[in-house]
């Protein structure tokens, strides 16, 4: 039987040197991608501060103590303590506490949309370029130059102005600027990969050029573009709280910590709190999201990580 029957087996049924079926083999290349990540106790760290952000994001209707959007002026500026309010109060007293869970919300959200956009965006570009060639190939290279030549807050900032404020344009502003380096990837991976002797039998059995892009270069380029967005979403994250900060991402009252940042940063020295906080778990997020993507680095790329 190629599937284990008793749990005392299940390890040894994924460390066989020899898979008998390739759904052993996948569930092996997992595991052993597993154990990688695990003997990395930074990379640990990271993944438990994001798996405790996210936990805190979904279950913050449940763990908040007050409404994020409730003011009362009587308690405004209040310091953190064990009165009822954990992070203290910012300046329309409303609780930090509670507005920092519903903002890792926000923060999430437009990671993921990032995430599912600009990679797929710059897969598409990078391998059409690579496959190609030629024309397509000059042209396509040059928009993306023209894009990576301009800093990318700079740039999300032109977007954002030009789209309007809010979340929805800001993940647009990001997704648009964030694009070109998974391009460079996808482009460098495919003109690796297309001259190679099994793309050449592909070919010869008739598959025209969408099924090999889609079918056989796409798969051998998830890996590196994977490990890149692994390690640009702290990048997205600032951006995103930059244009917050900047009061071009979520509006108010929207609990987004980049402008709670924005809206602490005049009591800075008097009511530290108000804007630390909010930096804090800026700080820890992007953090985590750097460690995990060290981490996923050695695994998916051991040679690179070397």
């Amino acid at each position: 039987m190629n599937t284990p029957t008793e749990p005392t087996t299940l390890r040894a049924w994924l460390l066989a040197e020899t898979p008998t079926s390739r759904r052993q083999a996948r569930a092996a290349s997992w595991y052993q991608g597993w154990l990688t990540l695990r003997s990395n106790p930074l990379t640990m760290i990271g993944l438990i501060i994001l798996v405790f952000i996210i936990v805190c994001a979904i279950l913050a209707p449940v763990l908040a103590t007050h409404d994020p959007f409730a003011q009362n002026l009587g308690e405004r500026l209040k310091p953190p303590g064990f009165d009822g309010h954990i992070f203290g109060t910012d300046s329309l007293g409303r609780d930090i506490y509670s507005r920092l869970l519903y903002g890792a919300r926000i923060s999430i959200y437009i990671v993921l949309l990032v995430a599912m956009v600009a990679p797929l965006l710059g897969l598409i570009i990078g391998t059409v370029a690579g496959y190609a060639g030629g024309w397509a190939d000059v042209v396509l290279m040059r928009i993306t130059d023209i894009f990576l030549a301009f800093p990318r807050l700079v740039l999300a900032l032109a977007f954002v102005a030009a789209l309007g404020a809010g979340i929805e344009n800001a993940v647009l502003a990001i997704s648009l600027t964030a694009w070109p380096p998974y391009a460079r990837i996808a482009r460098a991976e495919t003109l690796t990969i297309r001259n190679s002797d099994f793309i050449a039998a592909i070919r010869l059995q008739g598959a025209g050029p969408m099924r090999i892009v889609t079918r056989h270069i796409w798969p051998l380029c998830i890996s590196s573009l994977v490990i890149r967005v692994t390690l640009d979403m702290a990048g997205i994250i600032l951006t995103a709280a930059g244009l917050g900060f900047l009061g071009l991402g979520a509006q108010p009252p929207s609990p987004e910590w980049g402008a709670m940042i924005s809206e602490g940063r005049k009591y800075l020295l008097d009511y530290w709190w108000v804007a630390t906080i909010p930096g804090l778990a800026i700080f820890a997020i992007s953090l985590a999201f750097n460690l995990l993507g060290d981490g996923m680095r050695d695994v998916l790329d051991p040679k690179g990580g070397q």
